[in-house]
């Protein structure tokens, strides 16, 4: 799957970068036709602990699911904001097979 990841007022690491793509790979498992995903990193410039903001758009043939977490780090949002698409993708993939 092609993943476009954004980070908004600072440098992402080569880590982060791979384990965000590892991580969206694995939504593969739940629903095969996804077309790609965006990534958007951000940090809010406040003294609470949970700064980092996490946004994903997976784009699937005719519809795009949007997920928004914030946590105390990235790798913690991108995790929870992965398995609520996991829920989403696998809600979506019964959608069908109960038309069909």
């Amino acid at each position: 799957m092609k993943v476009n990841a954004q980070s908004v007022n600072f440098n992402a690491d080569g880590k982060l970068i791979n384990f965000i793509q590892t991580r969206l790979d694995k939504l593969e498992l739940f629903y095969d036709k996804v077309i790609s995903s965006d990534v958007y990193l951000k940090v809010q410039k406040t003294s609470a602990k949970e700064n980092k903001i996490v946004e994903i758009r997976v784009n699937i043939p005719k519809d795009k699911f949007m997920v928004k977490k914030q946590c105390k780090s990235f790798e913690e949002a991108i995790d929870s904001a992965c398995n609520s698409l996991e829920r989403k993708l696998i809600k979506r993939k019964e959608k069908l097979r109960l038309q069909t």
